[in-house]
């Protein structure tokens, strides 16, 4: 999988994002052991003291853990996942629709296309 940065933000909080979603997407499943820090920053074309301290936020953030000399772990709280995965939902819904308020378009119109939209490409 080929893994693109954009120059605006730090890399290391673009990995935290991506992560973030594998998690709550169900790419890591709860309880699973990811991959090493070098496997990981290897895989995204990274540094790996980069991939650290994406890891180390996600660690705060209590989306992973570590246990000592097995490696790091998915964490296996539904309820946290679901919450953050919920976040993500917010911040793309509220990213649409301040772009459709920046282009005219009421949010009642929003809403109809998201619906007419919803159903199309199997879209759903």
């Amino acid at each position: 999988m080929e893994y693109t940065f954009d120059n605006e933000r730090p890399i290391y909080v673009q990995l935290v994002e991506m992560i973030r979603i594998d998690i709550v997407s169900g790419k890591f499943k709860k309880g699973q052991r990811l991959p090493s820090v070098r496997e990981l920053a290897l895989t995204m074309k990274v540094n790996p003291n980069t991939m650290q301290k994406a890891l180390s936020e996600l660690e705060e953030e209590k989306l992973i853990y570590t246990e000592r000399t097995n490696g790091k772990f998915v964490t296996e709280e539904e309820s946290l996942i679901e919450e953050t995965k919920k976040q993500l939902a917010q911040e793309k819904v509220t990213n649409y629709l301040n772009s459709m308020k920046s282009i005219g378009i009421s949010y009642e119109q929003s809403v109809k296309y998201l619906q007419e939209l919803g159903g199309k490409d199997g879209i759903s």
